[in-house]
């Protein structure tokens, strides 16, 4: 039987290693993300749902630290099984999705590959949350309110998709 690493000590070195590596894939995205915001974003037609511009960079940084805190708990709970392998690969595959949906709507333009990469992304965060489950149900609880975001960018992602075509 593996043996699991766990202690109920908050760490804070890998606590902010987990948020400075989210933080930064949020920073590096805004860096092709905000010059198109008053430029090519604002020419588009967008459903009347939309939120105000604001709310992007204030969700998104709540967001990145619950994801940074449920990676943090998951792996308080690591151990050497392909469960916690698969769990991490999981993770770091929607973080790289995450990180390159940004890049390819705001700096590319390109709404329709965006929403394939969105709704992967959408699919990699169900598999993550499933994942860190068997490790810590609070590590999963923590990426619902991301779930729900996502949710709700990809349908915007495709309500301006079909407004621009």
């Amino acid at each position: 039987m593996a043996q699991q690493t766990s202690t109920t000590k908050f760490q804070s070195i890998p606590f902010l290693i987990s948020l400075l590596i989210t933080l930064s894939i949020g920073f590096v995205a805004s860096i092709f993300t905000r010059p198109e915001i008053e430029g090519w974003y604002r020419t588009l037609k967008k459903p009347t749902f939309t939120p105000p511009d604001l709310a992007f960079p204030i969700a998104w940084t709540i967001l990145y630290i619950l994801i940074a805190t449920s990676a943090y708990l998951v792996w308080k709970k690591r151990d050497k099984t392909q469960a916690f392998k698969t769990a991490a690969i999981i993770y770091f595959l929607q973080l790289f999705f995450n990180f390159w949906w940004s890049i390819i709507f705001f700096g590319l333009h390109q709404m329709l590959f965006a929403l394939i990469v969105i709704i992967s992304l959408l699919v990699l965060i169900i598999l993550n949350i499933s994942w860190f489950n068997r490790f810590r149900k609070s590590a999963a609880y923590l990426l619902v309110p991301y779930l729900l975001w996502v949710s709700f960018a990809a349908l915007l992602n495709l309500s301006i998709f079909i407004f621009n075509k």
